[in-house]
């Protein structure tokens, strides 16, 4: 039986968000909500947890992970970031996107895709994901509430609770969010390039 926190979307309260971030250092994995649909999380230095998510998921070896990240202060500690390429990320975060970047030695290597050691990081435009950000004060290891078979992610906290309630420990209620997934760019390479268009601009980048 998972937690169930109503939190509110725009004024994230302080005891709940606590709550909630207590749950994530004990082990938990949480539902919650960001500024495209919901996500799963745990938290980044917990392998049991993050192989929940796999089994929820159903993921194989090459899933990119990403780290959910408050700001791009961090950005140097887990990717490798250029000049050109840290004044586009400024430019475009916060907001609906996932960015591929190559990762540095302080991100372990069971977060990484295998081949190319990339890591996904991630600036959501969202007061429920920025005040848990900020309590935790570390990335939150995350990935799209996609479930086997489902065509899109889940955005309503209702069925979230319906489907996984015996299956994860957290689910954070922050109202319906959106179907879409957010925009990943890779931003590992010489150029740009978009390897899923979702409710994030993609014109930046072409």
């Amino acid at each position: 039986m998972s937690h169930y926190l109503y939190v509110h979307p725009e004024n994230p309260q302080s005891r709940l968000i606590k709550q909630a971030v207590a749950l994530i250092k004990q082990g938990a994995v949480i539902a919650y909500p960001t500024d495209s649909a919901y996500a799963l999380g745990c938290h980044i230095g917990d392998k049991a947890a993050m192989e929940r998510i796999i089994r929820l998921r159903e993921l194989d070896e090459r899933h990119n992970f990403s780290l959910l990240c408050r700001d791009l202060s961090d950005i140097a500690t887990y990717a490798k970031v250029d000049n050109a390429t840290y004044r586009l990320l400024k430019a475009c975060t916060p907001g609906a996107y996932t960015f591929v970047l190559t990762a540095t030695s302080e991100v372990p290597k069971r977060l990484l895709n295998p081949k190319r050691k990339t890591i996904g990081i991630r600036v959501p435009d969202h007061a429920i994901c920025q005040a848990l950000l900020a309590e935790l004060d570390e990335p939150l290891l995350t990935s799209t509430l996609q479930l086997p078979g489902d065509e899109y992610p889940l955005s309503d906290p209702e069925e979230v609770k319906d489907r996984l309630e015996s299956r994860i420990d957290l689910i954070i209620d922050g109202g319906v969010g959106t179907l879409e997934s957010t925009t990943v760019v890779d931003l590992s390479g010489d150029s740009p390039v978009i390897l899923r268009q979702g409710i994030g601009d993609a014109a930046p980048f072409s």
